[in-house]
């Protein structure tokens, strides 16, 4: 059984048809990517997923159990974290905390024992402010972790959001455009990193427009283009399929 499965997924916004009967699957612990043009659907299929948006048509289903039209708690419950394309980052926070809030949905003591400071509470608090420090040190940022994240430069801040989605210890990452704003050492290093939280158990889908970072690391690669899927395949493929260059380069 595939850990994700999209099933005839459709999204329409008025007389726009964002996302148009498209459909896959992600098997457990693979790496796939989402390319396409400019407004070819990739970030409304991702909103889809972590349940920001709800679907016009089609199924959602993860680990077998359908997820489509629950809130982004709910699906972030089951499994699912997410990183954004413009940075999210709490800029009253420090990295450490950015990262600890991460673990929200998996706290256990509730509303009155965070008010009344019980020892399970402060248990739980130091529990987690270890884990997220652990995360900041996988991210190589472990130095960081005291510093307002909003003084962070973009590279560490875009750390920063990926071991706070880790905190969730997701079973599947949906990372949108994780390289956007990188500098090719530092994309290098992403490439590495992502390889890396696979290596932890981590499935990931990321949506991508730098073709040498998803051809390194994907192990398939499903392209889209105005809303539609062209083409699904290995990287090895896709770099030659004659509808995928036709919506890259034109005619």
């Amino acid at each position: 059984m595939s850990l994700l499965a999209i099933e005839h997924l459709g999204k329409r916004f008025g007389g726009l048809q964002a996302v148009d009967d498209v459909g896959f699957t992600l098997a457990r612990g693979a790496i796939k990517a989402v390319i396409g043009p400019n407004g070819a659907g990739k970030t409304t299929l991702f909103n889809l997923i972590a349940g920001m948006l709800s679907p016009s048509s089609g199924a959602i289903l993860f680990e077998g159990q359908p997820i489509h039209g629950l809130q982004p708690c709910q699906v972030a419950r089951r499994g699912i974290a997410r990183t954004f394309q413009n940075i999210k980052i709490f800029h009253g926070m420090s990295a450490l905390e950015n990262v600890m809030v991460g673990r929200h949905v998996r706290t256990g003591v509730g509303f009155f024992g965070a008010m009344l400071r019980t020892p399970a509470c402060r248990r739980e608090e130091r529990a987690i402010r270890e884990r997220s420090l652990e995360l900041l040190d996988f991210m190589g940022i472990a130095d960081c972790a005291d510093t307002p994240a909003v003084n962070l430069d973009f590279g560490r801040q875009r750390a920063v959001e990926l071991a706070r989605a880790l905190a969730l210890e997701p079973t599947l990452l949906l990372l949108d455009e994780p390289a956007a704003g990188l500098n090719i050492y530092e994309t290098a290093e992403l490439g590495r990193l992502i390889g890396r939280i696979r290596d932890l158990g981590v499935t990931i889908l990321l949506v991508e427009h730098d073709m040498s970072l998803v051809m390194d690391i994907s192990d398939e690669i499903v392209v889209l283009s105005f809303g539609r899927k062209i083409a699904e395949d290995v990287p090895e493929v896709i770099q030659k399929h004659p509808e995928v260059v036709k919506v890259y380069l034109g005619d």
